[in-house]
């Protein structure tokens, strides 16, 4: 969704350049863009996250004004600790907000170990979603593979 916003921004700026004569194609010099509203704590948190060694090297390469930005975001995620940057990169970047109807659809349509499994691995927030699913009897001990793919099923139905 960004890639497309920052596309949009790039045509615009380049159809408000003035068209030379002298030369077919504008070098990078010759463009002034205008400024991207970047998410800058979303960013340094996932850069915290997934590039903690290069973190400040990657950031350092933004524009000056938001680099300085980025990077006190940066120091803010890096003195946290890791429970709470793990909490905090699941709140920002948690559950689909369809995710609920999706897991509905999963349920629906599994077959009943597959269902009993899911439900049993469900947290209590979601398992309260489906009381016509809550007295049935469960396995005493599933498979791992229907264990594996049980969980999978939820993750990617909820992310």
């Amino acid at each position: 969704m960004e890639a497309t916003r920052v596309g949009r921004v790039l045509r615009k700026a380049r159809k408000l350049l003035p068209a030379r004569k002298e030369s077919p194609r504008a070098t990078v010099a010759d463009v002034t863009l205008p400024a991207l509203s970047l998410p800058l704590e979303r960013i340094s948190l996932v850069v915290c996250v997934l590039a903690r060694e290069r973190a400040a090297e990657l950031l350092g390469g933004l524009v000056d004004a938001e680099a300085g930005r980025a990077l006190r975001h940066l120091e803010r995620f890096a003195s946290m600790p890791s429970a709470q940057r793990q909490a905090k990169v699941a709140v920002d970047f948690g559950e689909r907000s369809d995710g609920a109807n999706r897991l509905a659809v999963f349920l629906e349509s599994a077959p009943e170990a597959l269902r009993q499994e899911a439900l049993r691995r469900l947290p209590p927030y979601h398992r309260s979603r489906f009381p016509e699913w809550e007295g049935t009897p469960s396995q005493a001990e599933a498979a791992p593979a229907l264990t594996a793919l049980a969980e999978r099923r939820i993750r990617e139905a909820l992310r």
